[in-house]
């Protein structure tokens, strides 16, 4: 028996594994051995019955197409045949039999390795010296390979939710299954924190300004037009607030989030508000925060995870019905008309997204929301506010 021809552009095959020892009965097209290329791994059907009586190709041997692997005596019987270990051949190429020599990687520190598990470890980053073979003799089988690279490494880490995170989670988990969420995101102009840059992010009052800050006023003012979206539910009953109690997002290391509450957040300037989300940030920081920071939010802003994030799309914090949340602010090419003509610049743009309950709101309504926003960006007066 020859080894058969494995495919256009295939000139040899390992023969990785022998279904049948010397001295077994075979019959015609029954599997006798496996065979693997770089392309696939088959199993080569005897050709003949009769008894399997040598075994030139032994298993981790590379085999050339049409080289001689087996003898199958058709007219002998099982006890004519002695049974002997598979032996690699020491037959030189130019005979055609196998060469003996694994040099190219068929075997990885005595472990049969083929082409194909070769191929599949690689692509994953799998070192084959970190597996225990299945195979006849401990060869990795494309199984092994293909199991290692689904399950990854073995070790894991069994490791307990904190009490924030499960708190957060159980929270989280109702609102997005008990409401029903609608999202709207638009890119703005981002001028004002240009000019807030310009003019400096401190306040009379010693306070830092953050981006987030500036949004947040902006929101809060929209509000006024948009009072559906300053609603908590109570029950299947809506109740619209007429003060605006503005819930920041806060991330606590290895703990969750908590959301503080700046309450009566309408009417506030830009420097009153930054004082008292700076308080706020303080607080929380030291762990002093009461249940009443954390209570009676209405409206929700959060600001930009990370300068890299374009936008979020955040989780209602229940019983309210929207949060705003905002990208990082960056530079990007923008088109500008000069004289009739269009021209390119660089300059700011920000994601404002807008999460909300479609009990209360669709698209149109929030979109238009997110866009009042923006106009008062825009037409805000940091000299006064700050």
């Amino acid at each position: 028996m020859t080894l058969p021809s494995l495919g256009e552009s295939v000139t040899e095959g390992i023969i990785t594994k022998w279904f049948k020892q010397v001295g077994d009965r075979v019959a015609r097209d029954e599997p006798l051995f496996e065979v693997s290329t770089d392309k696939v791994d088959s199993e080569m059907p005897s050709p003949a019955s009769g008894v399997l009586v040598e075994i030139v190709a032994g298993e981790g041997d590379t085999v050339a197409t049409g080289s001689r692997v087996a003898v199958i005596d058709e007219t002998a019987n099982t006890s004519s045949g002695t049974r002997s270990a598979p032996m690699p051949s020491t037959s030189s190429p130019s005979t055609g039999d196998p060469p003996s020599n694994l040099s190219d990687g068929a075997s990885v520190n005595g472990v049969v390795v083929s082409p194909v598990v070769r191929r599949i470890l690689a692509d994953a980053g799998v070192e084959s010296s970190t597996l225990r073979g299945t195979g006849a003799g401990g060869a990795i089988t494309r199984r092994d390979a293909e199991r290692a690279v689904a399950n990854g490494p073995s070790e894991a880490l069994v490791v307990p939710l904190s009490h924030g995170r499960r708190r957060m989670g159980q929270h989280m988990s109702v609102s997005s299954q008990g409401t029903p969420h609608g999202f709207v995101a638009i890119e703005v102009d981002g001028t004002i924190f240009g000019d807030l840059e310009a003019v400096g992010r401190i306040t009379r009052d010693g306070v830092s300004i953050s981006d987030e800050m500036v949004v947040s006023l902006a929101a809060v003012r929209a509000l006024g037009e948009f009072e559906f979206l300053n609603a908590t539910f109570l029950g299947d009953e809506l109740v619209v607030h007429r003060t605006v109690n503005l819930g920041v997002v806060r991330a606590v290391a290895d703990d969750g989030m908590l959301v503080p509450v700046v309450h009566a957040a309408a009417g506030l300037t830009l420097r009153a508000l930054a004082r008292r989300i700076s308080d706020l940030d303080d607080r929380l920081a030291s762990r002093q925060l009461t249940a009443d920071d954390l209570m009676g939010g209405t409206f929700t802003v959060i600001g930009a995870p990370s300068e890299h994030t374009l936008w979020s799309e955040p989780i209602i914090i229940q019983p309210e019905v929207a949060i705003l949340s905002m990208g990082a602010v960056r530079l990007a090419p923008v088109v500008r008309s000069s004289k009739g003509a269009p021209t390119l610049e660089v300059g700011r743009r920000v994601v404002l997204g807008l999460a909300f309950d479609h009990r209360i709101c669709e698209p149109v309504g929030a979109a238009s929301y997110l866009e009042r926003v923006a106009e008062l960006l825009a037409g805000m007066d940091l000299e006064s506010e700050r």
